[in-house]
Formats: C-alpha cells, sequence, structure tokens
C-alpha cells in the first residue's frame, strides 16, 4: 500500500507544495508513500493555529485533557502491530523492535493522561499575617518538537503527550526519513477530540520548517532530539531569539560498558550483543565502548565473535531476523568510514564489519566488533551511530570506571558483575544520566526520568514526572485574607 499524506494545521488536513518518496530500507525498490515537504509558511501557519489555540486548551479541565490522552494510547496499543510493522518497514528496525516501540508510545500516552490528573501545587502559609502563598504550575506556551529518525513514534510520543497533558499547543516536525510512522501517529492524534490548532503536524527539511520553529517569536519552547552539532545551533537559535525560548536537547553518547573479571559471561555478552548491535545500533544509548577486564577478556571476545557469526541479519519484516538493516545510504556510508578508521587507527576488526546482500536491495551490514581499541582513538571518542563497537581492555576495576567517564557524552553507563561492592560504588560514581547493572544500556521504563548529562543533554529531563520541569512554569500567587491590618514590608526587609 502507498500512503499519499498531508500535513496537518489548524485541525485540516493539508496539501503541501512539494512531496518526497519515503523508501524502505529493507528494500529500496518499496516505496512507502509520499509525503510533504512543508515551507516556512506552513510552519508560520501551524505555529499561529497553536498560538490561537493555547489559551482555550491551556484552560481546559484535567479531565478533557486526561480523555483525549488516553483515546490516544488506547487506539495506539489497538493498532500496535499494524503501526509497529510499518515502522519496521520504513525505518528498518526489526519487527519485533517496530511492535515494541509502538507499544511503548502507548504506554506513554496513557501515563501522561493519568499525569493530567495528578497535576499538584503547592499551599504555603506566607511569612506575613494574613497572606495565603499557592504555587502552580502552567503550560509555556506554543512548543515545538523536532524528533529523530531512530525511534519514530516513541520520541514523538514522550514529546507530545506531555506537552499536550500540561496545557501546551505543539508544532510537531518528524525527522524527514520517518515521515509514514509520524504520519499515523498524527491521525490517531487528530481523531482524539483535540481542539483544532491544539496539535499540529509539518513536515518538511530542518532548514525551512525546523529554522522557522526556531526563528519565530510566538514559539515558546523547543525540544530537540538529534546530533551534538544540529543541537547546539538549535540552542543558540534559541537563546538569541527574541524573547528567547525554553530548549531542551537529547544529543549523542558514546556509552561504555564495564565487563568485570567476576561477571557472568553469558549475563555480559547478552548484554553487549544487546546494548551494541540491537536496533542496528542506531540508538544513543547503544553500547558502543565494551570495556573489559584482561582476565574474562578472551573469554569475552570468542563468545562474542562466537554470537555475532550467529546473528540473522535480514529485512526487518522477516520474523526471524535479529538485526535490521541501516536506515539509509548516509547512514551506512557513515558506518564503513568508520570500520576504515578503526583499521587506520590499529584496532583489529575481530568481527563482522561486511557488506551484505540479501534477496532485495538493501542497506545491510553485519555487526562489526572491534578490539584492541584505545579510548583515544576516534572510534572510541565519536557516536558512529550503527552496529559497530569496540573493546577496550583494561587491568582493574579502577581503571575501567576511568576509561569509562573519560568522555565528552554522559547518556548512558552500565557494568557486569557479580560484586555489591563494584556495583553500587559504580552506580554512585558513573558520570552518566542512567547507569545499568547487569542489563543493556539501551532500553529504559517509561514512566521514570531520560536523559544524561555531560554533552549528551541540556535542559530538564524527559519522560516521566520529571517532564514537567520542561512543559511547563512555575506560577507563584499570594492572597491577603483581609482579616488582619495590612502593613507593607519596609524596602530593607524585603
Amino acid at each position: 500500500m502507498t500512503i499519499h499524506a498531508k500535513n496537518f494545521i489548524a485541525g485540516e488536513w493539508v496539501e503541501a507544495a512539494q512531496a518526497a518518496p519515503d523508501l524502505n530500507p529493507s528494500n529500496t525498490g518499496d516505496v512507502i508513500g509520499h509525503f510533504p515537504r512543508g515551507s516556512r509558511a506552513d510552519a508560520e501557519r501551524a505555529i499561529a493555529a497553536a498560538k490561537n489555540a493555547f489559551p482555550a486548551w491551556s484552560r481546559s479541565t484535567p479531565q478533557v485533557r486526561h480523555d483525549a490522552l488516553k483515546r490516544i494510547g488506547d487506539e495506539i496499543i489497538a493498532r500496535k502491530d499494524e503501526i509497529g510493522r510499518l515502522l519496521s518497514r520504513e525505518e528498518g528496525k526489526t519487527l519485533a523492535e517496530g511492535i515494541g516501540e509502538t507499544m511503548r508510545a502507548g504506554q506513554i500516552f496513557l501515563f501522561f493522561s493519568g499525569e493530567c490528573l495528578r497535576m499538584a501545587g503547592d499551599k504555603l502559609a506566607s511569612v506575613r499575617p494574613s497572606v495565603d502563598v499557592e504555587v502552580t504550575r502552567e503550560g509555556v506556551g506554543v512548543v515545538g518538537l523536532i524528533t529523530p529518525w531512530n525511534f519514530p513514534i516513541a520520541i514523538p510520543a514522550w514529546k507530545i503527550a506531555p506537552a499536550l497533558a500540561y496545557g501546551n499547543t505543539v508544532v510537531f516536525k518528524p525527522a524527514d526519513l520517518v515521515p509514514a510512522t509520524a504520519h499515523a501517529l498524527s491521525e490517531i492524534i487528530a481523531r482524539s477530540g483535540l481542539p483544532a490548532g491544539v496539535f499540529n503536524l509539518v513536515n518538511g527539511r530542518g532548514s525551512e520548517v525546523g529554522q522557522a520553529i526556531l526563528e519565530h517569536r510566538d514559539v515558546a519552547a523547543v525540544s530537540f532530539t538529534g546530533s551534538v552539532g544540529t543541537g547546539r545551533r538549535v540552542a543558540q537559535a534559541c537563546i538569541g531569539s527574541d524573547p528567547m525560548k525554553k530548549v531542551q536537547l537529547e544529543l549523542g553518547g558514546k556509552n561504555p560498558l564495564v565487563v568485570l573479571d567476576d561477571a557472568d559471561l553469558k549475563v555480559a555478552v547478552e548484554c553487549a550483543i544487546n546494548g551494541a548491535f540491537f536496533s542496528t545500533g542506531q540508538r544513543c544509548t547503544a553500547s558502543s565502548r565494551i570495556i573489559v577486564q584482561d582476565g574474562i577478556h578472551d573469554r569475552f571476545v570468542e563468545a562474542m565473535r562466537e554470537r555475532i557469526s550467529a546473528l540473522k541479519v535480514g529485512d526487518a519484516l522477516d520474523p526471524a531476523t535479529q538485526i535490521g538493516p541501516v536506515v539509509d545510504q548516509n547512514q551506512l556510508d557513515q558506518n564503513l568510514s568508520y570500520i576504515r578508521i578503526g583499521r587506520d587507527e590499529g584496532a583489529t576488526l575481530a568481527a563482522g564489519g561486511e557488506l551484505l546482500s540479501r534477496d532485495a536491495p538493501g542497506f545491510y551490514l553485519s555487526p562489526a566488533l572491534f578490539t584492541g581499541v584505545s579510548n583515544r582513538m576516534r572510534i572510541a571518542r565519536e557516536e558512529i551511530f550503527g552496529p559497530v563497537a569496540g573493546v577496550i581492555r583494561v587491568r582493574d576495576y579502577d581503571e575501567a570506571l576511568e576509561v569509562a567517564n573519560d568522555t565528552e557524552f554522559g547518556l548512558a553507563s552500565g557494568i557486569c558483575t557479580t560484586s555489591l561492592k563494584f556495583a553500587s560504588h559504580f552506580k554512585r560514581n558513573a558520570e552518566a544520566g542512567m547507569v545499568m547493572v547487569n542489563l543493556p544500556t539501551a532500553g529504559v521504563d517509561y514512566h521514570v526520568p531520560f536523559g544524561g548529562r555531560k554533552g549528551s543533554s541540556y535542559g530538564p529531563r524527559e519522560q516521566g514526572r520529571y517532564a514537567q520541569e520542561f512543559y511547563t512554569t512555575v506560577k507563584t500567587a499570594y492572597t491577603f485574607d483581609g482579616n488582619e491590618p495590612y502593613v507593607p514590608r519596609t524596602r530593607a526587609s524585603e
């Protein structure tokens, strides 16, 4: 089935002047559909619609917002197989991963439907007689949401759901590579009963649609997930705009997985395989640096080689596939470039890293494992965003922790050990926003905070109750009850 899609602006599906094809990375001869390539003018119309809708939506009752988000979540879950299949066909992750991600998106909407009813404030006694103090949270206004291609429904969900739950209106710009999944999600949102203008979808290039969102004075906040370089430009634009915009960034990762001598070898190998190579390694939480203690190193590497050789790389829609294709030719070229760089730097390609042919033309690459990696090498410093990982040998736990923290990123960090002492110390001393013990670095729950430190994140956390820090603004209100004579405080005591 070929999809012919439109943008969604002010409650209506709207044609764009241009359209672009959406190709299946498992079979480049399969055109999923033609999707609008919106313009700056389209983005500006969406922003105007969101601005007009904000006063009424921000003052709607918690029940109204709860009901709308619950309808969205319920429909996503009811259609998880259908949407998950579309997602896998479009992005290239396996069918099981596509369905699982879709299920997670539905759960996110259901969680935030509950948050609509749990909005809390504070009522405090003033230091002045006969004065009451109330602290409440309100939506910030029009929110621009710019999302990446690697999680086509989960990341939009964890931005859109809290934005709507807390009374904001939305202009959503998905990544160019995954418009079909964004369109399917937007169709569900459009049917949820939201007033016109509360939610708007504008497909298009970042240089036009994204830039319009960053520059428009009626956009109050921008949440962006993507590359470090683009994220810095987003932050600069938001801070430099008039008025300044609130900004939230989720960027890259170069995540370590430490494997100590006392680790359960089978557990460690499965953590590494899952974290480094599942979702074709196209996750900001992927374990691209595997830091292995000397005593277990050789056994671990041999077990990894065997496990990698048994992985089935193939069409994302084949239920037997364990690793799908890379998302597109540009990403494949980048992965191959880093494989060459690793070899040139002196690392040993111990497994994989080969282009593969399948029944249909696609972007197939066998998972690559380097050994003999130094933490100074580019393949250990720079985010590759593909199924490429390097093993770094260390003497002991202290060196492992030092190497794990020696990075400009700080998203996720993991350790495999049977020692409570080392596990506890690592949790406290790993310089990352999320720490995993005997678990893959990739894979998080939807109801708890997501985010990192250093160059990985900027601004408040995403997901869970912590999302309110970005999507709301705090108001402090004072009331004089008139029971006591009001005596103004002197300037010196204020």
